[in-house]
This record gives structure tokens, sequence and C-alpha cells, in this order.
């Protein structure tokens, strides 16, 4: 197994020092030139405005402080032969990234018509942060990244799911101290307790402080030493400190730092793999302290700069108009001596590249930061194994993620060598019923265990940590270097990572449009616990909105699913775990439910993505009076007990019942690649008679995605009105006039000629509905009638 080697660790010397100081120069010079110039890149003659950037964009005080690490890491990389990865916390230190990837070469590879010359450089520096260009911040763009750095908090949870079951990689992960502050990066250093020391690779964090955020001190910065210290240590980390503005000397202590940091990982690992030792590790981590903007202007119109919060993004920013800043400008640029670190030609010296090292070492070429490239297609099994019996409709009831967790636990199984699939939940694998998977692996665990706890397991690849920001960014950085996924929660606290997918959603947008970066395995949410079914938890864990949020995002990434019973849900899985690219959310129950449809049929249902259940509706019905449609597995129950009740009571209505399961069939064809063209959608819905549409979730979103059909105006949607509380399943539906009974009276209401013709039938619609709710407060429990209900068509 590989695992990083003990290196017999020296002192710098001289020539190491001097190498390692000039490539850190050429990437604060890169890195300046990127944030002002578009022209003149290597200063062949006095710097004019005319060479100046019109819009001055992008972050420098993050950026020398990135370079440094950069440095350093080639340096080991090099001497080691070591597998590293590097996660840029500071999202806007792009400059210092992109520097780096194109002084050792790889941007230029990634991108030839921005070669490692003096043209090359001109175009770097002209596309940052310019229109037509790259973003100021790491993003997709960026060679060697798998972090989108539009925001921050996630550096350090994308680091360990990189490290999951990469047990040769070495991945690094510089934190700034204003992401420090975020409450996801709190909870991330945690993820120590998860990390295996045998199966798993290694993170190093560096904790960068150079004490500012935008406009103010940062708090781990203003902490004194001990008390900084004690706060790692208590994390179960191992702190080595590296502290000074003085370049020679903070080189000695970073490379002596790096040294030192790779020594006691290797120790660890040996430790572990070769005696299998049961103590948990403490990990080293360095504390990186340099000032903010350092190597940049000291002073700025009489107010300090260098080392303070006015370094933080363009330390000059009147160059064009001001001839004191753009000799400034001039000035700071030539400090770092671009003459003696790039060639006549522009490319790099070699001393500046001495410290590089070859190949698919270097950081802006590792294949662990284009997962497309590692990613093996997973070894599914064949659902029929798994599916439930269904001789008739809705006689037999299962609980459908429990039917999904015998698949799940033979995944893991087929799985279980070559370690490339993880399931994450925050403590609710059992509690969305998808223990079974505990049979085949159980729950990472380096921490204190009791004779109590049950399937922890040292080497387990079920994740389980109570913050769903954590979860979230484990799978992110797991799927970003190659592997697949799935992500259980409970509907109502998704919401927690709102943001977080937003940038994954945006992440794969751009990779997409990169040729360069392989098809990832998509991100796969499962969602239960749902709205519908809080018997006990109530209003607070009530909220269907996930699946508003998701589809306001890139048609191209996002899908919906929403599985009416087992095997549908079977097939939905089979189906988002195939796929590539795309963020998957799959909505379903855990209770028992009713099972509709056979495997072949959900199959087909599922292929068609919304399709008329014949059997549900009016039999030898070609033109119905009225559709009776639904998505999710509640009002999917509820449509069909209205059906039910209208063939009793109103026999001579035709009646169409449509289910949807993939909500992105609902958007128009141009506006989706699922969606349905009008010729399509009119078929299914009709032009001209009465829709009424049961939803999982807040009706408005149906209307949202259907409003410019044909038959919008005949469009009724009942769905979630934010009336909860804790009660019984089927008074939630009531509570929202979700109920079968309410649909009958939606019927009745709104097909033409029903309102005198049935107007009893609607009064004993509205009975039933009222003595409902005193039969609940009697018994606790619903009316037999609904309890007990089953098809009988």
């Amino acid at each position: 197994m590989p695992e990083l080697v003990h290196h017999d660790s020296t002192a710098l010397t001289d020539e190491e020092l001097r190498s390692l100081d000039a490539h850190w120069r050429a990437a604060n010079y890169v890195a300046v030139g990127q944030i002002y110039l578009m022209a003149n890149p290597l200063l062949r003659e006095p710097l004019r405005p005319e060479h100046i950037k019109p819009r001055l964009l992008g972050h420098w005080g993050t950026s020398p402080g990135l370079n440094l690490v950069y440095t350093h890491l080639n340096r080991v990389i090099k001497a080691r032969g070591v597998d590293a990865l590097c996660v840029w916390g500071p999202g806007h230190g792009g400059p210092a990234v992109l520097a780096g990837s194109w002084l050792e070469g790889t941007y230029s590879e990634t991108y030839p018509d921005v070669a490692r010359d003096a043209a090359g450089m001109g175009r770097l520096f002209r596309q940052f942060s310019f229109p037509g260009g790259v973003p100021s911040h790491v993003a997709p763009q960026t060679p060697g990244s798998i972090h989108e750095g539009g925001e921050l908090g996630y550096s350090l949870a994308h680091a360990y799911g990189a490290a999951f079951d990469h047990p040769g990689l070495l991945v690094t992960c510089v934190i700034g101290d204003g992401e420090a502050e975020t409450g996801p990066l709190a909870a991330s250093w945690h993820s120590n307790k998860f990390l295996d020391p045998v199966r798993d690779g290694a993170v190093l964090p560096v904790l960068h402080l150079n004490g500012y955020k935008i406009a103010n001190p940062t708090v781990l910065s203003r902490l004194p030493e001990a008390e900084l210290d004690a706060l790692l240590r208590g994390y179960g980390h191992e702190p080595i400190h590296v502290t000074g503005d003085d370049p020679a000397t903070v080189h000695r202590a970073m490379a002596a730092a790096f040294d030192e940091a790779l020594d006691r990982i290797a120790l660890v690992q040996r430790t572990a793999r070769e005696g299998g030792g049961a103590e948990r590790p403490h990990w080293p981590m360095i504390v990186l302290r340099t000032p903010k903007g350092w190597t940049g202007p000291a002073e700025v119109d009489g107010v300090p700069v260098e080392g303070t919060w006015r370094a933080h993004q363009v330390p000059l920013a009147g160059v064009r108009e001001n001839p004191e800043h753009l000799r400034q400008l001039e000035q700071w640029l030539r400090s770092y001596r671009p003459e003696e670190l790039f060639g006549a030609d522009g490319r790099p010296a070699a001393e500046v590249l001495a410290c590089v090292p070859e190949g698919a070492k270097r950081l802006g070429a590792t294949a662990y930061a284009n997962g497309g490239l590692l990613v093996r297609d997973l070894p599914l099994p064949a659902l029929d194994r798994f599916a439930v019996p269904v001789d008739k409709p809705g006689t037999t009831l299962h609980e459908p993620t429990r039917v999904l967790g015998d698949l799940l636990e033979q995944v893991m199984k087929d799985t279980s060598t070559r370690r490339d699939f993880r399931l994450v939940g925050p403590d609710e694998t059992a509690s969305n019923r998808l223990q079974a998977v505990f049979d085949a692996s159980g729950k990472a665990w380096q921490a204190q265990t009791l004779p109590v706890d049950e399937h922890l397991d040292r080497h387990g690849r079920v994740l389980e940590i109570l913050s769903e920001h954590t979860c979230q960014g484990w799978l992110e950085g797991y799927l970003l270097t190659g592997r697949h996924g799935l992500f259980s929660c409970y509907e109502a606290f998704v919401h927690i990572v709102d943001s977080m997918v937003n940038q994954h959603i945006k992440w794969l947008k751009t990779s997409r449009e990169l040729p360069w970066r392989a098809p990832i395995a998509s991100l796969n949410y499962l969602l239960t616990s749902h709205v519908w079914r809080q018997d006990h938890n109530g209003f607070s864990h009530q909220d269907p909105g996930f699946v508003d949020h998701v589809l306001n995002k890139s048609p191209d990434v996002v899908r919906v699913y929403l599985p009416p019973d087992a095997n549908t849900l079977l097939s939905v899985a089979d189906h988002v775990l195939r796929s590539r690219d795309y963020v998957n959310v799959v909505v379903a129950g855990k209770q028992p439910s009713f099972d509709w449809l056979t495997m072949d049929q959900a199959r087909a249902h599922c292929a068609r993505g919304a399709g008329i259940w014949d059997w549900a509706g009016s039999p030898n019905t070609d033109e119905p009076d009225v559709v009776l449609a639904c998505a999710g597995d509640v009002p999917t129950l509820e449509v069909l007990a209205a059906a039910q009740l209208l063939r009793r009571h109103l026999p001579d209505l035709a009646v169409r019942v449509v289910n949807v399961v993939d909500m992105t069939r609902l958007m128009p064809h141009e506006e989706h690649p699922h969606g349905m063209t009008d010729a399509e959608y009119d078929g299914l819905f009709t032009t001209d008679k009465p829709v009424i549409f049961a939803y999982h979730g807040y009706p408005w979103l149906i209307h949202r995605l259907a409003y410019r059909r044909t038959g919008h105006k005949n469009l009724h949607v009942r769905g979630y009105k934010e009336s909860g509380t804790t009660t019984t399943p089927f008074d939630m539906v009531v509570r929202n006039d979700l109920d079968r009974y309410r649909l009958v009276m939606d019927v009745i209401d709104r097909v033409p000629g029903l309102a005198v013709r049935a107007a009893a039938v609607r009064q004993e619609m509205a009975d039933a509905r009222t003595r409902h709710h005193s039969w609940i407060r009697a018994h606790g429990t619903d009316m037999p009638e609904v309890a007990d209900w089953s098809w009988d068509g």
C-alpha cells in the first residue's frame, strides 16, 4: 500500500534557498502582473498608463502566502516523489495558483495559447479578471484545482474527502484565517477522527494567518500563540509554527516545517499499516504567520498597506490616473528582479524551476485534481435481485429506502476491494432505513469506542457526522477525485447545504465547458424522512423546498426525481449512480408505502419520466374529462384514493391518472434536456381539460415549470402550504388540502357541469374531512377508512 516515506531532512543549502526564493519571487511577480498589466509583461520598457488594465480586479493580500506554500510543496514533492494535491481555501488567491501552474508548465499544456514565454505571459496577465478571460478565484479553469473558491468554508472538508480511500495521497489544505471563522470550516476540523491512517491518505492543513479579512482583523490571528495552540491541539493536531517577514528566515523555517510534518505523517502511516495501531493519531499541521500583502507596497498615500487590511485586494488603485501610484507599481514589480527570473524570451530561468517536480507530480498536472481521469464505472447489481413483488397494485407495502438499503449493501460489498464508493449522512443512515449497508461496511471512526457502540469501524466507508456541511464537503472532495457516493439526509435539513450545492453546480457547469476536464460521478442526494411523514418531529422537520432551490440552477446539470414506490426508487437509484456530471436529487419515503409497479413497469415508467397509469384511471377512456396528476409517494397515494372515490361515486366521469417521476419533464424541451415538447405535454395533460395536480412540495413550483404550456390555465396544484405540526399522517395532507377528499372536491369544482350534478358527492367529501378532524382528536389515529385503505381497482 503506498504511503509517505521518511526523508532524511537537512537544513536548506544556500543554493536551495536561492532556488526557492527565485521561484517564490517569480510567482509573486506573475501574481501582481495578472492583477495590473495588460501589456509590457516583462517591463522591457518603462511602465505607462496604457499598460494598465482599465479595471483593476483581484486579490493580492493572500497571494504571497499561497505562493510560498506552492513553492515549498514543489520542493517536498520533488524530493520525496510524493503524489500530492493542494486545496486552496483562500479562494480569491487565484493569481497565486495560476502563477504556480504557469511557472511549472501545466497551464500552458492545458491552454497552449498561453505559452510559457513572453507572449504567453502577456496573455496570462491580460485574461485575468478580464472580459472573456478567467475568474479572480481558484476555479475549474485552474489546473490542479478541485475547489471552487467563490465561497469560503469548505476547503478542509474537501481535502479530507479527497484523502479518503487514496492511501498514497498527500492533500495539503491552505486555510485562510478569514475562512477559519466560518461554521463549515470549524466543524471540518473533526474530520481527522474519521481519517483511517491505514487505508486513507493524509491531510496536512496549513492555517495561513495574515491577520485580516476585507476590513477587519481575524479572530485566530489575534489569539496568543499558546491559546491558538491549545485550540488546534484540542482539534487533534500537532501545530508546527512558521512566523516571520524576512524571506530567507521564513524559507528556512517553512522547509523545516514541511519536512517535519511529512516525517510525522510517514511515521503515523507506517505505525498504523505495519502494527495496526489502535490509538487515534494526532496529525501535524502548519501554522503560517506572514504579513498580508507581503512584499507589496509598505505605504500608499501616506497610510500603511503591507501587513494591514488595505492589502486585501488591489493596494494601488489609481495607477492609470495617478503618476505616483504608477511609479510605486513599477517599483513594486521591479523589486522581484524579473530580469533574473525570466529569460529574454520570457521563459522562467533554470533557477526558478529547480524546485519544480516533473510530469504528473506537478500540482497543476495531478490526475487527482481531474477526477474524471480516475473514475471507474460503479459495479451495480441487477435490480431484479432486490425488487419487491407486485402481483396487484396498491395491496402490499414496503419501506422504499429499506429496499434501497439492500441494493446499497451489495454495492458496498462489490466495491470493498477497490474502495471507491461511500455513503455519507448526518447520523441518519439507520434512521433513513439504510442500515443494511452495515453488513458490508461499518461507520468510519477513529476516536474512542465503548462496548455499547454499534457498527463503528476504523476502516469503514459509511461516514456519519452531525454536520451537513461536512458531509457535503467530504462527498464533493471524494467525487472530484474520481470516486462515487450518495448523500442521505432528512429532507428539511438538506437546506443547510444550499450554498454548497450552488457552488458544486457552478463547478460542474463550468467543467462541462472545459474539454480537458473529464466527467466525474454525479453528486447524488437521497432526501427522506420527508415533509409528509414527520409523525413525531412535526413542523420543524417539514420543508420540501430543496427541490425548488435546485431547479433554479443550470438545467444542464440538475435533475430531480420523486419515485412513488420501492421499485421505482431502485430504478432511479440505478440511473443516478451510473450518471456523470449531474446533481441528482431523489426524494423518497422511508415509511411503509404501497407498491404500485412491478420492476419492469418501474423501469419503463422511470425511462419515460412521466406517464399515464391506465390501470388507475377510468377504463377504456382515451379522452378524459379530468386529469389527476401526482408527483411523490404521498401525493400518489392520495390521487389513487381520489380516483377510486371518483370511480365509486361518479362512474361516468372519465379520469386519467398521470404520475411524474422526473420533475424536469414538466419543463419545456427548450429549457431543459429532459423537458417535454409541447406536443408530448399536451398529449399527456390535454390542452383544455382540468388538471388537478397533487405535488410533494410547494405547489407554485409546478406552476413555474409549466407556466408556458397551452393548458396552464386549467392547472390546479395542491401541495405543501406551510401548515404543519405533530399529527397523524393523514392529517398532514388534510391540513394542506392535499387529501383525497379535497382532490375529489377539486374535480367537482372544475369539471364543467359537475358542480350541480355532483353536489351531494362534494358534500359527502367535505363531511369526511370534518369527520376526520373529530376522529383524530378522539382516537389519536387516522380513520379506519384511511388507515386500512388499499387499492381495489
